[in-house]
């Protein structure tokens, strides 16, 4: 079966259970931005949360039955919170922040998932009978307990886990909606980075907590680096009791790839999930076999990420997280596909899905500087080790000022597009590789449908977009310049695939999205 085939049948809600028969699977597990993974098992099922910030909705929530093929099932959230950094309101925004790493718990019949978030100001448990369909209860308290690990401990107290470099615990109300007045409230590590060594305290602080209890003891599993080189480090912390006192030891350093947990298999088979930073495309999940030495999980084969796995291919696993639309919709089925995210919280006065055809509408509701801070910017990862995104647009009924096209979106961003200015429509290409938008190139345009492509290389971090238009999408012409890609902390997320159409004078305008399709192969370099 085809990488294409496989996309369509993504889209359409088929993917569950399907998979192709292969020898063993390949670390990264999943080849695009899936970070801050926590995950359980419920009986023969995964369920793993993540990291998307400041999107909507929210907290992704993927399942698997083999730990290495996942697809997305819901959100916890589908908005955060309605403040102006969320619905980018008077020149704020919540680039980077959002909602920042989860936690993901199953305790006597419910879900659970706990995040916190700078931009809300508050600390988030969302909680729910049935994680597919839900509905979600949310509540949430103070103060902002940073990258907590929700814990229910045998004895029925509640406790989150949390800090950078200070580790705190602090116990919650049974039913998790807050602070347990009275209840414990210490700090149980005081410097977790004194597991490098004395000499070696001062680089990240230790943080990204995730508790564990395996046969009487915990283990508290954080991500730092040592002063001398930063390299990204599991650090594991074990306790004999869940106040302390707890010894810490160096639990794996290879590739940078850390941050995560401990997950078991129904066969009795222990892993850890830890994610690699791997350029533009983002923060990566890989999977990394564990054994137990005197009370103590060994990560790694010989202390290395192995590229292979005993576990079924995931050569086609990405197609779980991102798929081709073709915005046609049967009675009864969601506007939107999961693997469809906002840039922020959308204005959901001024999008449509409309059929016969389908087709994606998207209206100016408002009048923007730039790209970055416009309202209704649809997008889906970009994923590795190449990838390819396209689609079809209306333009019939832009206004005057009016842009909109594709875009590869993160701080420094690239995209191709219609503009319409003085009258007269062109195809432009955008950059903003040195800090600021540029208009590279551009081309007068004399019809009113287009069609936009944009490839990504991410091999060996090559990290370069390419930016294309078609006026019958078949022949491709190359526009503007090669962006080099860059993972950029204002962003904090790797590049997105991103439609869009916002105002520069007046509103009302809207284009008409066709289909938007992916592909695991680019064209080749001239």
């Amino acid at each position: 079966m085809t990488h294409r085939l496989f996309a369509l049948v993504a889209a359409i809600g088929l993917f569950a259970g399907l998979t192709v028969k292969g020898e063993k699977a390949t670390n990264p597990i999943i080849w695009a931005d899936v970070p801050d993974m926590s995950m359980i098992r419920v009986g023969d099922t995964y369920y793993m949360s993540s990291t998307t910030m400041h999107m909507s909705p929210g907290v992704p929530i993927m399942k698997s039955k083999d730990l290495v093929n996942w697809e997305l099932v819901n959100y916890a959230y589908d908005r955060l919170v309605e403040n102006e950094k969320m619905n980018l309101e008077n020149g704020q925004n919540a680039y980077g922040k959002g909602s920042w790493a989860s936690s993901i718990r199953y305790h006597e019949g419910t879900y659970y998932v706990s995040t916190f978030s700078a931009t809300s100001g508050k600390t988030h448990v969302y909680s729910t009978r049935d994680i597919e369909k839900g509905p979600w209860k949310s509540v949430e308290f103070s103060p902002v307990l940073h990258d907590n690990s929700l814990f229910f401990d045998d004895d029925g107290r509640v406790y989150m886990i949390s800090g950078g470099g200070r580790i705190s615990l602090t116990e919650l109300k049974k039913d998790v909606s807050g602070i347990k007045s009275g209840g414990t409230s210490k700090v149980i590590i005081e410097n977790a980075n004194l597991a490098f060594g004395e000499n070696e305290v001062g680089g990240l602080n230790a943080e990204g907590s995730q508790l564990f209890k395996v046969d009487g003891k915990y283990y508290l599993f954080l991500i730092g680096s040592p002063r001398s080189h930063w390299f990204r480090t599991v650090l594991i912390y074990r306790a004999d009791n869940i106040e302390g006192p707890y010894e810490g030891r160096i639990g794996f350093k290879d590739k940078g790839v850390a941050q995560g947990g401990l997950i078991t298999t129904p066969k009795g088979e222990w892993y850890a999930y830890l994610f690699g930073d791997r350029g533009a495309v983002g923060r990566i999940p890989y999977l990394v076999p564990v054994e137990w030495e005197d009370g103590w999980p060994v990560v790694g084969e010989d202390g290395k990420v192995p590229e292979t796995l005993d576990l079924p291919d995931n050569s086609d696993g990405i197609f779980g997280i991102v798929a081709t639309d073709e915005f046609e919709r049967k009675p009864g089925e969601p506007k939107l596909p999961l693997a469809w995210q906002w840039n922020h919280n959308p204005d959901n006065d001024n999008w449509a899905i409309l059929q016969n055809p389908g087709r994606l509408r998207i209206t100016t509701g408002r009048v923007d500087k730039e790209v970055v801070q416009s309202r209704n910017m649809l997008t889906q990862r970009t994923f590795g080790p190449v990838s390819s995104a396209s689609t079809c647009v209306n333009i019939s009924n832009m206004k005057e000022g009016d842009v909109a096209g594709l875009i590869a979106l993160q701080n420094k961003y690239g995209y191709v597009g219609v503009k319409k200015e003085r009258g007269k429509t062109s195809v432009v290409m955008v950059s903003a590789q040195n800090g600021s938008p540029e208009e590279v190139d551009t081309v007068p345009l004399k019809q009113k449908v287009v069609y936009f492509k944009i490839d990504c290389d991410f091999r060996n971090q090559t990290d370069r977009a390419r930016f294309y238009y078609s006026l019958d999408g078949k022949k491709w012409k190359e526009i503007g310049d090669t962006l080099k890609m860059s993972y950029d902390l204002k962003h904090f997320m790797g590049y997105r695939f991103g439609l869009f159409n916002y105002a520069t004078e007046t509103t009302g305008g809207y284009v008409e999205f066709d289909y938007y399709r992916i592909d695991d192969e680019i064209d080749p370099v001239n």
